[in-house]
């Protein structure tokens, strides 16, 4: 069995607010421990406690290197980052690709670390190869990442949808000097993502934060209708006066197959005038196996007086890259548009009924209110209950329709 991960980001996001979220949602410490050991990676020591932030009772997830506490004992507790190597990505994912984790988790941190290493690349403008981290780079934060991955194997999370993501305001200082927030980085790799500020100052979405969520977050909107199995609490490092720095994170399974599209959706448009009309119907074949939400066609008049068709997709804001891609694959287009769009979904259910002609399963929408709005027998239900009885296909529709009041 598997569930859903709705991640509450008022407080924003860092990687080991992550970490201890899924920790106090239940994943054992000792079992994230020995996956750790797996990566080859020595030099660090995990913490893990109980602490107050504004009265939410949550659990803090540290990293320490061991020289730094060292140095700590002595007296000399510099600032966390000094002294942790700056790492290449190729190195990252070297160390992740050669490691025992399983597969899943291994490709889940590589695309994390890709996207990052993306982001910096065009923040800097130097080629991906050239990319050196700083503070993701340390050991901290390749510990947060794997461990993040680590622990939605463990939990058995199959989907993740987040809250619009508080990023927080001001300034901060990092390797490069002092920059807004959000970073740059992050307000990269947050594009297309609904983010908020206000009056709390600080680096509430830290580059690891947004690096997880952006990549592996299928949707952002309200909590899905869901029965709650779990309930935890990450806790950040700082405390703010009369404001919780916490993530929650809520695990549970989704009442029906509507809740799990989220709120937030990628809209993907290209205009097409020079493709076989048989090629449209494998790319809806393809795109639909994939994971597309929904795709159609539209005729439309394009430049030069050509007819045309504009083909418009939509799906999950995490899968738009894998869409593109089988669209420049398929088509002739040179160029597709996208654009991020809210949308408002009935709640759905199927429920059977016994009618003369055998079960029919009814297909039933409501509001959020439970205010019924439609109710459709299953088609393939009734088509073979008529074929089989020797009756009209509506006498069957109107039979299961009257079973149900």
């Amino acid at each position: 069995m598997s569930y859903t991960l709705y991640l509450d980001c008022f407080a924003g996001a860092s990687g080991d607010m992550l970490l201890g979220a899924l920790l106090d949602c239940g994943l054992d410490f000792e079992h994230l421990k020995a996956e750790l050991s797996k990566l080859g990676v020595e030099g660090y020591q995990l913490s893990l406690n109980r602490v107050d932030r504004s009265g939410i009772s949550a659990t803090k997830f540290d990293v320490r290197l061991i020289e730094e506490e060292r140095r700590h004992e002595h007296g000399h507790d510099h600032d966390h980052h000094d002294h942790h190597d700056h790492r290449s990505l190729t190195r990252i994912k070297k160390i992740i690709s050669t490691s025992r984790l399983s597969e899943t988790v291994k490709e889940k941190a590589q695309t994390i670390f890709q996207r990052l290493g993306e982001a910096e690349s065009k923040i800097h403008n130097i080629p991906i190869d050239s990319v050196h981290f700083h503070e993701v780079g340390a050991i901290d934060s390749i510990v947060d990442i794997i461990g993040v991955c680590i622990g939605l194997e463990a939990l058995r999370i199959e989907r993740i949808i987040a809250s619009p993501l508080h990023v927080g305001s001001g300034t901060f200082k990092c390797a490069h000097g002092t920059y807004p927030v959000p970073g740059p980085a992050t307000a990269e790799l947050l594009k297309g993502a609904p983010v908020y500020s206000n009056e709390i100052e600080g680096e509430l979405m830290t580059p690891t934060g947004a690096a997880v969520i952006s990549t592996l977050v299928s949707g952002y909107g309200p909590m899905p209708m869901m029965r709650i199995e779990q309930i935890g609490y990450g806790a950040g490092t700082r405390e703010y006066p009369k404001f919780p720095n916490v993530l929650r994170a809520v695990i549970g399974r989704l009442e029906d197959d509507a809740d799990q599209t989220p709120a937030t959706i990628t809209v993907i448009e290209a205009n097409i005038d020079d493709l076989s009309p048989q090629i449209f119907g494998y790319l809806m074949e393809r795109v639909l196996a994939a994971g597309a939400l929904d795709i159609f066609y539209t005729p439309v008049q394009m430049k030069k007086n050509r007819p045309g068709t504009l083909l418009t997709l939509l799906c999950n804001q995490a899968d738009r890259e894998k869409m593109v891609d089988i669209i420049f694959s398929e088509t002739t287009t040179l160029g597709v548009r996208y654009r991020t769009e809210q949308r408002e979904i009935l709640r759905r259910e199927k429920v059977p009924v016994e009618t003369p002609y055998g079960k029919i399963t009814l297909k039933i929408s409501r509001r959020p209110d439970g205010r019924m709005i439609n109710m459709t027998p299953e088609f393939e239900d009734c088509r073979l209950a008529a074929e089989r009885h020797q009756v009209s296909l509506r006498e069957v529709q109107l039979a299961a329709i009257k079973a149900h009041h």
